[in-house]
């Protein structure tokens, strides 16, 4: 194996180099056994390669000598140069400090006869321009202005400078010698004040911001230049005001007013933050008039444009919810009418007129009145902002006047005319228009005589409904009265009360109380469901009240054997039975005073004065006790007048 200096470079192993070395050898590893393995050809090969490493050695000595000699050596090279540019190094730093010493004393000199010359060419130059002003403040003073400067336009900024020197030159004259010529200077200086504000306001509009900032550099040592600032300020809000409102104005009613509450309020927004700066002391009527005047050709025609869009979109949501109804809005007559004939229709097929068919549908959408009262929140929002604080109640009426109208009259009166399922809906409605009324409109008018309006306002269409409400109510309990007077003719029969059979009389009640009670029964779940608070008990009493007359009038139309007398005695104490679900305490009072009239169709002839004289029938006209007991079958042959003669 030949060795080289590379077989040791790191990492080395000692063990793994005699490994290999070993294994190289022939006879020297365990290759073909140990028979094969051959120690004194092993050893010979170590011996030689020792003898190899020993050369490897001497001969790397020998190189590592020779490099340590050169390394000496360029050391001392590297010495010799590093201190050869030390030595120039001080002679250069020597020669700066004396070429610096040179010129601060050069430029101590200059500055010494810079400042001789300028104390020379100071007033030499001052008098030069005072005597130009003064050669132009006699052109004033003569009337004529000859100097080109004043005559030619592109020398308009030249002009403005020697002007406003004149204009402060003119006000330290005293006034009864130079009244005159002063005047002539404050006309031209106003006439190029003009000129230059024109001049900055058509740059600005030609878009030359290079221009407007040269005549803005003149016009600083101007009394004009806040109109400068004015200008500039207004031809930029006007025309980003223009831009955005001039391409909705017809196109989109909607986004314009969007754009022009939005626009208005982030002006106003600006405003507020610049007062926080120095504009002056009427910065704020500064700013107020400013915005008037970019914004008064939009808030003249606001409310106008407002009252259309609500106008409009008020009557497109309401036609949209009734075309995905099906329904076709027609006039319908006052209160619920078309219920009380449609119930007549079915059962006489009388010809009343044409009548709407609800379907059980209430024709009340809470979406479509979210989307009212949104837009209309929208609008007071709108209006609160964009009107003027002399016109704000009478603006926030006028928007006022359309909700009642779109939500009220159209929707909820509407409802209220077709059927009275739409009570309860009607109510919850009517809160929201309410709360709305109380949050958004009050504070725009609560301080105005509109008050009084919007309130006599928000009466009448409380007060307009409540009418139609109790007129409704009134003609759907005489239809339901109507209803029961109808079953108890169509069931019930004269026999009813005197069987023929007196002694095979096997049934509680008769079919028509109870399809009476049935129905009845039905008809008060109906109210609880359409009524709420002191409603449902007003109009149940109302109901009770009803049915309680049309059962007394009833039961005088028969005549009363002793066991029909006892039928309608279990009759009138199923109806009291019925009358107990109304949990109205008169009611079941006045049912309880009908079951003991009845008892005086089954009292024994000689009971009867007792009876009559009962703590429930004590009090009651006797008139009325005479009547019952004629209905008696036995009135006669038991000579029962008597008892009242």
């Amino acid at each position: 194996m030949a060795t080289t200096a590379q077989l040791f470079e790191e990492p080395f192993d000692a063990d793994e180099y005699i490994e290999r070395l070993a294994w190289r050898t022939p006879g020297g590893g365990s290759k073909g056994g140990a028979e094969a393995f051959d120690p004194k050809r092993l050893l010979e090969e170590f011996q030689n390669h020792i003898e190899e490493l020993k050369q490897l050695d001497e001969r790397i000595q020998r190189k590592v000598e020779k490099l340590e000699h050169q390394c000496h050596r360029e050391a001392k090279e590297f010495a010799h140069k590093v201190q050869d540019l030390q030595r120039s190094n001080q002679v250069a730093f020597q020669h700066f400090q004396e070429l610096d010493e040179h010129i601060s004393y050069v430029a101590t000199k200059v500055c010494h006869l810079g400042d001789q010359l300028e104390g020379v060419n100071t007033p030499r130059q001052r008098a030069v321009e005072a005597q130009r002003l003064m050669t132009y403040f006699n052109e004033f003073l003569d009337g004529d202005l000859r100097s080109d400067v004043f005559n030619n336009p592109d020398k308009i900024k030249e002009a403005a400078d020697i002007i406003q020197k004149l204009h402060l030159i003119a006000q330290e004259l005293p006034f009864d010698r130079f009244a005159d010529v002063k005047a002539k200077i404050a006309s031209k200086y106003h006439d190029l004040e003009r000129q230059l504000i024109q001049e900055f306001t058509a740059a600005q509009r030609r878009g030359e911001i290079g221009r407007m900032r040269e005549v803005a550099a003149v016009l600083l040592h101007f009394k004009g230049y806040a109109h400068c600032v004015d200008v500039y300020i207004k031809q930029c809000q006007e025309a980003h005001v223009k831009e955005k409102l001039d391409e909705t104005r017809h196109s989109d009613v909607e986004q314009y007013l969007k754009n022009l509450y939005d626009l208005y309020t982030r002006t106003t927004a600006l405003a507020t933050k610049l007062t926080e700066f120095n504009l002056g002391s009427d910065k704020h009527t500064f700013l107020s008039k400013l915005i008037k005047s970019i914004f008064s050709t939009y808030l003249e025609s606001y409310i106008d444009m407002e009252r259309e869009y609500l106008r409009t979109r008020g009557a497109m949501i309401l036609q949209r919810y009734y075309d995905s109804k099906n329904h076709q809005k027609r006039p319908v007559g006052t209160g619920s009418i078309q219920e009380l004939k449609e119930r007549i229709r079915q059962r006489t097929n009388f010809p009343l007129g044409p009548s709407i068919d609800t379907h059980g549908e209430t024709f009340l959408s809470p979406e479509l009145v979210v989307n009212l009262l949104q837009e209309t929140r929208l609008a007071f929002e709108r209006c609160h902002k964009l009107s003027d604080p002399s016109d704000l109640p009478k603006n926030a009426f006028s928007i006022f006047l359309l909700l009642v109208e779109h939500l009220c009259v159209e929707h909820i009166d509407y409802a209220l005319e077709i059927g009275l399922s739409a009570i309860p809906s009607a109510n919850s409605i009517f809160h929201l228009f309410d709360k709305q009324f109380n949050d958004q409109l009050m504070p725009l008018i609560s301080s105005s005589p509109k008050l009084a309006e919007c309130l006599q306002k928000k009466k009448e269409v409380i007060e307009q409904m409540e009418v139609k409400l109790d007129t409704g109510i009134d003609r759907t309990l005489n239809c339901m009265v109507g209803q029961m007077k109808h079953i108890l003719a169509a069931e019930q029969k004269k026999t009813d009360f005197r069987p023929e059979d007196e002694n095979n009389v096997m049934i509680q009640y008769t079919t028509a109380c109870s399809k009476v009670c049935a129905y009845v029964g039905r008809q008060v779940q109906h109210v609880r469901k359409s009524m709420d608070g002191k409603n449902v008990d007003t109009v149940l009493t109302e109901l009770g009240v009803r049915f309680h007359r049309l059962i007394h009038e009833h039961l005088q139309q028969y005549s009363y054997s002793s066991m029909g007398g006892m039928l309608a005695i279990c009759d009138v104490a199923e109806y009291r039975r019925c009358a107990k679900d109304f949990k109205v305490p008169l009611v079941l009072q006045l049912f309880d005073t009908l079951h003991a009239l009845c008892n005086l169709l089954v009292v024994a002839p000689d009971n009867l004065k007792q009876v009559c004289s009962g703590e429930q029938l004590t009090n009651l006209d006797r008139n009325l006790l005479h009547a019952f007991v004629q209905l008696r079958a036995d009135y006669r042959s038991a000579r029962l007048g008597r008892h009242f003669s």
